[in-house]
C-alpha cells in the first residue's frame, strides 16, 4: 500500500486515469490483433483459444484468467502477497469488458489481403506496447499476468526477464496444446504471435521516454 500512500488525492486520480486509460489502450490492441487474424499476442493466446473452445468471448475469457493468476500470486507469495494488488480484478475486467466492446466497435473491419492483415497487426502491436507504457508510468499496479512474473521471481533466483519469457513461451504453448486437442487444428498462434513477443517490448521501451516525460509535466 505504501506505494499508493505516497501520492497525493489529485496525483492518485490522474495514475488511475492512466492505467485506465492504458489498458483501454490494450484492450484495443488484442482485439486488432485479433481482426488481424494473425495470431493474438502471447498473454493473449490462451484467452483466444480458451473462447473458441467455449463459445465464450475473448473478453470474459481473458477476465477468467487473470483472476487464475491473481489466486496463483496469492499462492505462491503467502503472506508476501502485497493485497492492494487485488485491484488488478477490477483492471482485469475493464480490460477484458474492452476487448469485446473494441471487437464489436472494428467488427466491419475485414482485411482482404494478407499486407492488410499485417498492417491490423502490427497496429495492435504498437497499441499494445503503448498501453503497457501508459501502465508503467502510472506506477499503481501491474497486470495479473505480470504479477505471476514478479512473484515468482520473488521466491525463485531468476531475473524478470528471462522469466517473462519463460512464462510467454508456456501461454503459447499451452495454446497450441489445447488448440490442437480441443479444436483439431492450430488457432490463435501465428506468426502475428512471433511478432508481438519480439516487438512489443522493444516499442515499449522506446515508448517509455517520452511517456515518463509525460508523467513528471502531468501525473506529479
Amino acid at each position: 500500500m505504501t506505494e499508493i500512500r505516497k501520492y497525493s488525492a489529485a496525483s492518485l486520480c490522474k495514475r488511475i486515469g492512466m492505467l485506465c486509460l492504458g489498458l483501454i489502450t490494450m484492450a484495443f490492441g488484442v482485439a486488432f490483433s485479433i481482426t488481424a487474424a494473425l495470431g493474438t499476442s502471447p498473454i493473449s493466446s490462451v484467452p483466444y483459444v480458451t473462447g473458441a473452445i467455449s463459445g465464450l468471448s475473448v473478453g470474459t475469457t481473458t477476465i477468467i484468467m487473470n483472476a487464475l493468476f491473481v489466486l496463483i500470486q496469492i499462492a505462491i507469495l503467502r503472506r508476501r502477497y502485497q493485497w492492494f494488488q487485488l485491484l488488478q480484478l477490477p483492471a482485469a475486467i475493464l480490460f477484458g469488458t474492452t476487448i469485446d466492446v473494441a471487437s464489436w466497435l472494428i467488427r466491419g473491419i475485414v482485411p482482404g489481403a494478407y499486407w492488410q492483415q499485417w498492417l491490423l497487426c502490427l497496429l495492435g502491436i504498437f497499441l499494445v506496447a503503448l498501453g503497457v507504457s501508459m501502465e508503467v508510468v502510472a506506477r499503481l499496479i501491474v497486470t495479473a499476468g505480470e504479477g505471476i512474473v514478479l512473484a515468482i521471481c520473488q521466491v525463485a533466483p531468476v531475473k524478470f526477464g528471462n522469466m517473462k519469457m519463460t512464462f510467454d513461451l508456456t501461454l503459447v504453448a499451452l495454446s497450441i496444446l489445447l488448440s490442437f486437442t480441443f479444436l483439431g487444428h492450430l488457432d490463435g498462434v501465428r506468426e502475428g504471435t512471433i511478432a508481438a513477443a519480439v516487438l512489443v517490448g522493444q516499442l515499449t521501451k522506446l515508448l517509455l521516454h517520452p511517456m515518463e516525460a509525460f508523467e513528471k509535466a502531468c501525473l506529479n
